[in-house]
């Protein structure tokens, strides 16, 4: 297991300032894991995030919509986009009420991308955590929200 002290070499004035800078240490640990994983199937974590609100969508929906429903909010998101759209892994459909509005829809490439990533997929970042200490992170972090 691990310690924050000793994994960067420092102490802290308080509890609060040594809880920041874990959550900050760990937020990056996660993150670094996240674009390892699935730099082999040629996407970032953003757009895979992309991919699964338009596969929960269940239909078209609108990139503003996308935007909203990001956990992590890009505002590179157009571009991250294009580059799915490119790869052929989603699609996107002008509106015909409005030229302004594009809707968005993954694609059955995008699809099987998606079932191909959950066969490796995993969750085992938390495996040191029993279901109800998982629940507890998670309501302390909503909590510091």
């Amino acid at each position: 297991m691990g310690d924050i002290s000793k994994d960067i070499n420092s102490t802290f004035v308080n509890n609060r300032v040594k809880a920041l800078i874990n959550i900050i240490y760990t937020a990056n640990w996660i993150n670094s894991h996240q674009n390892e994983f699935f730099k082999p199937f040629g996407i970032s974590p953003q757009q895979f995030n992309i991919l699964r609100i338009l596969k929960g969508a269940g239909k078209p929906i609108k990139v503003q919509t996308i935007k909203e429903r990001m956990v992590e909010r890009a505002p590179n998101a157009t571009r991250l986009m294009d580059k799915l759209c490119a790869k052929q892994l989603i699609n996107r459909l002008a509106c015909a009420d409005d030229r302004r509005v594009v809707h968005i829809e993954i694609t059955s490439q995008g699809l099987n991308l998606l079932d191909i990533i959950a066969k490796d997929f995993n969750e085992n970042l938390l495996e040191n955590l029993t279901e109800e200490e998982a629940s507890t992170l998670s309501d302390l972090l909503d909590k510091i929200r």
